[in-house]
């Protein structure tokens, strides 16, 4: 994504098999995470690079994103786990930043995998951090290479809007715009989310958990995810059974 204010949308999905049902309905990105392993739970490096490869021929294919998993705010812990997943030659690496720990050293040590070319996406977990975007570290992201940042919830109990609010998510965009990041909004995103959050403008809105019927960990259903591509068009959803 180019940073634009269209609003694109990003759909998780937990194995090869849940492609193939997203596909049709044309997500601007694929995120290859497995939410039952956490917020931020990993694909094997290996699936990984399978997957980059049998779709790059894919004529107007999407972006693939991955995650790196969960892991403390240490930078022995998070590089070698981007590494990884950067060497996979996916489009973006995405990386769970708590406020605990060491959030800033983190940034600094993947400052030099920013500048080998691995784009990275830091999700900031909106439940652990303060609801104002000034509590986060966006200008040391931008100075250290990263692509984008986004907000999404560690916790999915209860959805972003839940803990901040869209002022607080409207002032997170705009920053994060300022310092030439792209941006994403994600955290049990509903449909009814959707109207408010497209019009802040991020470039991107990320679903998991509306694409199954509201249950994360359950398979995806293509009814719902029918449901939020025609939403997020600006069309009127078909109502669930």
């Amino acid at each position: 994504m180019t940073g634009s204010t269209t609003t694109g949308w990003l759909a998780s999905v937990a194995d090869v098999a849940e492609i193939a049902r997203v596909l049709p309905m044309a997500p601007d990105i694929l995120d290859l995470k497995d939410p039952a392993a956490g917020a931020l739970g990993a694909w094997p490096a290996d699936n990984v690079a399978t997957v980059v490869r049998d779709m790059a021929g894919l004529p107007r294919r999407p972006r693939l994103s991955a995650t790196i998993g969960d892991h403390p705010m240490r930078p022995d812990a998070i590089l070698p786990a981007a590494r990884r997943i950067a060497a996979t030659g996916v489009d973006f690496v995405k990386i769970g930043f708590a406020a605990d720990g060491d959030p800033l050293g983190c940034i600094d040590a993947l400052a030099p995998l920013a500048a080998d070319g691995a784009r990275l996406i830091a999700v900031c977990f909106a439940d652990q951090w303060s609801a104002d975007s000034l509590s986060l570290p966006l200008d040391r992201l931008a100075a250290a290479g990263f692509a984008g940042a986004m907000l999404d919830t560690a916790g999915k109990r209860q959805g972003l809007r839940h803990h901040w609010p869209d002022e607080g998510l409207a002032g997170f965009v705009a920053r994060a715009r300022a310092c030439g990041l792209l941006t994403g909004l994600a955290g049990s995103l509903t449909i009814a989310d959707i109207p408010a959050l497209r019009a802040l403008a991020p470039d991107y809105l990320g679903f998991r958990g509306a694409l199954c019927g509201g249950e994360r960990t359950a398979g995806i259903d293509p009814r719902a995810v029918a449901r939020v591509a025609a939403c997020m068009a600006g069309r009127a959803a078909t109502p669930a059974p």
